[in-house]
């Protein structure tokens, strides 16, 4: 089992140069792959930033590529409940960092948005400090 970078999931998934979606389709094709959370969250990032993805579409994403029969993620139920709550509208890191917080006494944050939007799709305790 291997552990793609996030370049070669950006290629495999937006196939903007040739080559290079060539060598990922290949890897996917023919190894067995595991996604770490945080390669996903860079995945995230450079989708939205680089190439204007929604949310909607980076969930989409995100389900067919963790959806292939060769691919496996670390924290499969952390990463759906996040994508779960990305979908909803909350911010694709503060929804792994708070899914990865369930069982803590809580997630502390300046970020009084994401105490809001936690508030409403969580009971994952989430409070300004």
């Amino acid at each position: 089992m291997v552990t793609p970078d996030t370049n070669v999931i950006v290629r495999f998934l937006t196939q903007d140069d040739e080559a290079q979606y060539a060598s990922a389709y290949a890897l996917f094709q023919d190894e067995r792959l595991l996604i770490l959370p945080t390669v996903l969250m860079e995945t995230e990032w450079v989708l939205r930033f680089a190439y204007e993805f929604t949310a909607v579409q980076i969930v989409k994403a995100f389900h067919l590529l963790l959806g292939l029969p060769n691919v496996e993620v670390d924290g499969p139920l952390v990463i759906a409940q996040a994508l779960d709550w990305h979908e909803k509208g909350m911010d694709f890191a503060d929804a792994l960092h708070v899914a990865q917080a369930k069982g803590s006494a809580g997630f502390v944050t300046f970020d009084r948005k994401l105490v809001a939007k936690a508030a409403t799709l969580t009971s994952v305790p989430v409070r300004a400090l």
